[in-house]
């Protein structure tokens, strides 16, 4: 990745801040934005203004540069905004991150309020084309790239109580190749890669214990392990960040320079099962 840069939304904590460092590792410079702030139906503790600007110590600490803001990738001007800035700053654009995502607040399809149905869909599904879609020409003019979309085993095989969630995850897939169609050529590669649980405040979160153990009053994270472990075919309750970090490093670099319209499992087996 040297010499490259990399726009990483949702880049506060959990797998966002984890790639932002993985490329910033392999030598590139990073245009990261989050909302950094509690959203609609967000179904999971907010990230916050000091978890950003950590991201932003760390990606220095290793001595590369980055242009960072907040911003709510349902607001398509700033984002639009915060990659013009970053293209002058930095000096182009090589690679997309398309991570920010919210889980929605759990339950059945037919209690889903329809503002909770709107807030995940806008945040997970459109938030994913507001960040694509201002990159594209500073990707076109580098003559290439990569764009990495995070979607989720749940958009291969759905689970119950989470219908906004899995039906984004699932719209990701048809605008992933939809692009992938579009862009290839101008040697632009689009893919997504579909994690199963991953241990990030995402997923270990009160609200999520309670989903996963609604029989238990107060469900810690040794109560839902075990449940965890159920969902995966391979014997682990969830992966680690780096697991994913290593799947979007190879998709988003040369080594992965002819694969496009991909939606790739690191999931420990979970779509098969």
């Amino acid at each position: 990745m040297e010499g490259k840069v990399a726009l990483v939304s949702g880049a506060a904590r959990g797998q966002g801040r984890n790639h932002a460092l993985r490329l910033a590792e392999e030598g590139a410079d990073i245009i990261a934005f989050d909302v950094a702030a509690a959203v609609p139906a967000q179904g999971a503790p907010a990230a916050t203004p000091a978890d950003l600007a950590e991201t932003v110590r760390l990606v220095e600490d290793r001595d590369r540069r980055i242009v960072a803001t907040r911003a709510d990738v349902r607001d398509p001007d700033a984002v639009a905004e915060l990659v013009e800035r970053g293209v002058a700053e930095l000096g182009g654009l090589d690679v997309v991150i398309a991570n920010a995502g919210i889980q929605g607040n759990p339950g059945p399809a037919a209690s889903t309020s329809p503002a909770d149905w709107q807030a995940v869909i806008d945040t997970n599904l459109t938030g994913v084309f507001h960040t694509v879609r201002p990159a594209i020409p500073h990707l076109i003019a580098r003559g290439g790239g990569s764009i990495v979309i995070t979607s989720s085993s749940i958009g291969l095989r759905s689970v119950p109580n989470l219908a906004p969630y899995g039906a984004a995850k699932a719209g990701l897939t048809g605008l992933m190749r939809t692009l992938a169609l579009e862009l290839a050529e101008h040697s632009i590669r689009v893919n997504t890669v579909n994690p199963t649980t991953v241990g990030t405040p995402m997923l270990l979160n009160p609200v999520n214990f309670g989903l996963f153990r609604p029989d238990l009053e107060d469900p810690t994270e040794e109560d839902v392990r075990p449940v965890y472990r159920t969902l995966n075919a391979l014997p682990v309750a969830y992966l680690d960040p780096d697991d994913i970090s290593n799947a979007v490093l190879f998709l988003a670099s040369d080594e992965g320079r002819y694969i496009t319209g991909v939606a790739l499992p690191v999931d420990a087996g979970y779509a098969v099962k």
